[in-house]
C-alpha cells in the first residue's frame, strides 16, 4: 500500500467520486443537497473554482475521499472560508475524513483566510461533529430542526467555527 496522497481533483476523478456522492446525498443524513441531481449537476456543485478548491485523498489508485473549500461569502465575506466533506466507504474509520479536515485548515491558513465556518453541520453526524472539535472547531450556533434527516426526522445544523 502507498501513502495516501491528497491533491487536486481532476475531471478524470469525478467519475470515482460520484457513486459516493450520490450514496451519501441518497442516505439523508448530512447534506441538504436535493435528491433528484445527476451526476453532472453533482459535478458542478461540488467542483469549486479558484479562488476556492476541491480535492480527492487517493490510496493506490482508489478515491477514498474528497473535499471542497474556498469563500464562504463573496465581498466583505471572503476572508472566511468554509468547506464539504465526503468520504467513500472503504475510507470509513482509517482517518480519511481527519486528513481531508487538517488539509482544509492549513490550505484556509496557506491561503490567508481568516477563519474557517461550517454553515450545516448536522447534529446527529455525531463523528463528524466530535472531528470537527478535535480540529478546534467550536459549535457557535445551532438552528433547530432545519435539516429533514431520514431517520431522525426534523434536527439542527449547527454552525461551527475556527479561528486562523
Amino acid at each position: 500500500m502507498s501513502d495516501p496522497a491528497i491533491r487536486a481533483m481532476t475531471p478524470g476523478d469525478w467519475p470515482r467520486v460520484w457513486p459516493f456522492f450520490a450514496d451519501i446525498v441518497a442516505a439523508g443524513e448530512t447534506y441538504t443537497y436535493p435528491l433528484d441531481l445527476t451526476s453532472e449537476q453533482a459535478r458542478e456543485l461540488w467542483s469549486k473554482p479558484p479562488p476556492g478548491a476541491t480535492v480527492v485523498l487517493e490510496e493506490d489508485g482508489e478515491v477514498l475521499g474528497s473535499a471542497t473549500m474556498g469563500p464562504n461569502r463573496p465581498g466583505r465575506g471572503s476572508h472566511v472560508g468554509t468547506a464539504s466533506f465526503m468520504v467513500a466507504p472503504a475510507g470509513r474509520g482509517r482517518g480519511v475524513g481527519r486528513r481531508l479536515g487538517e488539509h482544509v485548515v492549513q490550505w484556509h491558513r496557506d491561503e490567508g483566510f481568516a477563519a474557517i465556518q461550517f454553515n450545516a453541520v448536522v447534529e446527529t453526524n455525531t463523528v463528524a461533529v466530535r472531528l470537527w472539535q478535535s480540529l478546534g472547531f467550536a459549535i457557535v450556533g445551532t438552528v433547530p430542526g432545519a435539516f429533514e434527516s431520514a431517520s431522525h426526522g426534523r434536527v439542527g445544523l449547527h454552525v461551527m467555527h475556527l479561528a486562523l
